[in-house]
């Protein structure tokens, strides 16, 4: 049954509105930094719980996983029980979570932690957004803010690993998850400050059945890939494996179909852009976190480098995507989707091939490193061209009530996607020793590869640009008050 919100509170000042701003993009920013930071000291870790790339895995995974199968369930519980309380409850939880994961004994007390963790922040990134969107009421004034929350959003990614690099060089690996506490700590103080509380114009029921067979196709998908080289890709454990993801696939999307009010509105995907968009998301995401992951091993396990060298090799990847998030908000605004996806797609791939001529035989001189940094550099580029572009791809043209669903399920997507470059990358190195690292990474690069020449496929059929007509400025600088009907 969908029920009505209550009236609007007044407008904000720009000041404030500005601040609240703020105060999500800090909630906004642990969640994207937690995605990547915990990369880099991955051998730390595994050398602190004894175990193996597959165990480091499930780390990462059990995080992002447990993230993309709460986003859409936790905007909808917000549009309900008010947004400010489900993200003051988000950044709790979130906060238990990584003191629990600072303290963990165990890989499998560290595992369950990390997906309580990605638990606590389905409930910050969606939830954040909806807040800002919602004391926006100027188009122009929501049109900056988007752009700028784009841009944390890229740089709370890529400043992951030098982060946890500085971090785990002078505190130890627990110091990746004792560092969320005081940041929690004030941005609980300036929630209850600053951010007003607001509901959705409409609330929608809880899809139980949905959720639950998202969740398990999604684990079921992301686990086959992480404890494939243990089982075997062919042995009868992952055959069953393959049918129950297909069938509990079809399940989701038999139960999504019939379902009032689902959790997934699958309509969606019979619009080829919005489709295309999704899909790219995915790319994105999995050649990024390919690309961490393999960088992270390949200096330090093969080549011997310190958390904090591995990490510092990321800065040109960094400073690309946190220089180009914002330039490319403006190029959608003014050329449309299609330029800047040419040019994410470039890059990306440009990457991928720049780290294919790396073995386990070359030599990381003067020429090698500035090769290596280079090739970071070329995916910085191309991942911070790519968010605003398959954002404005998924939700131009829809209607408000749509928009905010499509912007779920793409958030989803990045997420999936992260989850899948993790296991594809970890299946790839598990079991190999380090010396061969570089050799045994190259399919992943080519992987990489692949998602760059998906994004420029995906770019020859993007949306022109819109053409906005003149807003002629109004005589009047205030408005009659609107009654709720």
């Amino acid at each position: 049954m969908s029920t009505l919100s209550p009236p609007a509170p007044a407008p904000l000042s720009s000041r404030r509105r500005w601040t609240v701003l703020a105060v999500c993009a800090l909630g906004m920013f642990l969640v994207g930094l937690d995605t990547t930071v915990v990369n880099v000291g991955l051998p730390a870790v595994g050398r602190g719980l004894d175990t193996d790339t597959r165990g480091l895995a499930w780390i990462v995974d059990s995080y992002t996983v447990t993230l993309a199968g709460l986003l859409v369930v936790s905007g909808a519980l917000a549009d309900r029980f008010g947004r400010r309380r489900v993200f003051r409850t988000g950044l709790v939880v979130f906060g238990l979570a990584s003191l629990a994961c600072a303290a963990a004994p165990t890989l499998g007390v560290l595992v369950a932690a990390r997906a309580v963790q990605g638990a606590g922040a389905s409930m910050l990134s969606p939830v954040a957004l909806a807040i800002v969107v919602g004391v926006m009421p100027d188009p122009r004034e929501r049109a900056r803010a988007i752009g700028v929350w784009a841009a944390v959003f890229g740089l709370s990614m890529a400043a992951g690993p030098v982060t946890g690099g500085a971090l785990v060089a002078a505190l130890g690996w627990r110091s990746l998850f004792w560092i969320n506490a005081p940041v929690i700590a004030l941005a609980l103080l300036l929630v209850a400050r600053y951010v007003p509380e607001s509901h959705g114009q409409r609330t929608r029921r809880i899809d139980l059945p949905g959720q639950l067979l998202l969740g398990a196709a999604l684990f079921l998908s992301v686990g086959l890939l992480i404890e494939g080289p243990r089982i075997g890709w062919t042995s009868a454990t992952a055959l069953t494996g393959y049918a129950l993801t297909v069938l509990t696939t079809a399940a989701f999307v038999r139960v999504e179909r019939r379902r009032p009010e689902p959790l997934m509105d699958l309509g969606l995907f019979r619009r080829a852009p919005f489709t295309r968009a999704v899909l790219g998301a995915v790319a994105v995401f999995a050649a990024l976190s390919t690309a961490l992951l393999l960088h992270t091993l390949h200096l330090q396990e093969g080549r011997g480098w310190s958390p904090l060298a591995a990490g510092l090799a990321t800065l040109p990847l960094a400073a690309g995507a946190t220089l180009c998030a914002p330039w490319s908000g403006r190029l959608v605004g003014r050329l449309g989707p299609r330029r800047p996806l040419l040019l994410a797609g470039g890059f990306t791939a440009a990457g991928g091939l720049a780290m294919l001529p790396f073995d386990d035989g070359t030599h990381l001189g003067a020429a090698g490193l500035a090769h290596l940094l280079l090739a970071q550099l070329l995916l910085g580029i191309g991942f911070g061209f790519a968010n605003a572009p398959l954002t404005h791809t998924a939700v131009g043209g829809l209607p408000p009530s749509r928009a905010g669903v499509a912007g779920a399920i793409t958030s989803t997507a990045r997420q999936l996607g992260s989850a899948i470059g993790v296991a594809a990358a970890g299946a790839l190195v598990t079991g190999v020793a380090p010396a061969d690292l570089a050799g045994a990474a190259r399919p992943g690069w080519l992987l990489v590869t692949a998602c760059g020449l998906f994004l420029l496929a995906a770019a020859r059929t993007a949306p022109p640009p819109t053409v906005v007509p003149p807003v002629t400025p109004a005589r009047t600088t205030a408005r009659p008050p609107v009654t709720p009907s």
